[in-house]
């Protein structure tokens, strides 16, 4: 679990930053997927928070505890607890027009996401809990998902079984019939089985 412990002083940080980051951004790559072209899902666990945490500490020169117990605790709600999977989700325009018009037609994709394990039910995530981030007008183009899954499904996934990841949205549906290895091997080292 991460805790104040798991973390380098700023000191350390700064001599360990480049390799450190270079080590995160190798792993966001294995945990990252893109849900066609304007979707991106990334699987958050406790390297990528600390990363996150790290950073925020660096670039707000946080150096009291209490301070650095506050960016702890906003963080570690995206840190998977052994029956779920965390993610960010960003939906991704390059150019501002297009994503004005996008977002106003995307309202509630972060609610039609999901994760599905074979012989089992597509599990849709608890999207945005720490505040909502769209309005009547607009969504965000960034979301906090958590994907709350079955032991029966943990058990499956642990014995390989295959993982889709998709988006059901009227106005935009995409599906990943079976994610690469790397990813699902990667989600499955989140999960424990009580």
């Amino acid at each position: 679990m991460l805790s104040r412990t798991s973390l380098m002083s700023l000191e350390e940080y700064a001599k360990r930053r480049p390799s450190f980051r270079a080590e995160v951004m190798e792993h966001k790559k294995v945990r990252k997927i893109h849900l066609g072209e304007h979707v991106t899902l990334l699987f958050e666990d406790a390297l990528t928070v600390q990363y996150q945490v790290q950073e925020m500490l660096r670039i707000e020169r946080i150096f009291e505890e209490e301070a650095i117990d506050e960016e702890l605790h906003a963080y570690l709600p995206l840190v998977p607890d052994g029956s779920n999977w965390k993610a960010t989700l960003l939906i991704e325009y390059p150019d501002e027009a297009e994503r004005k018009v996008a977002l106003s037609k995307l309202i509630d994709l972060e609610d039609r996401v999901y994760v599905r394990v074979p012989g089992f039910q597509k599990v849709f995530p608890h999207a945005d809990e720490d505040l909502d981030r769209e309005n009547g007008e607009k969504t965000s183009s960034v979301h906090f998902l958590r994907f709350e899954l079955t032991a029966d499904m943990k058990k499956s996934l642990l014995h390989g079984s295959a993982l889709s990841i998709g988006v059901d949205h009227p106005n935009y549906r995409v599906e990943i019939e079976e994610v690469p290895e790397k990813l699902r091997d990667s989600l499955a080292g989140d999960l424990s089985v009580q």
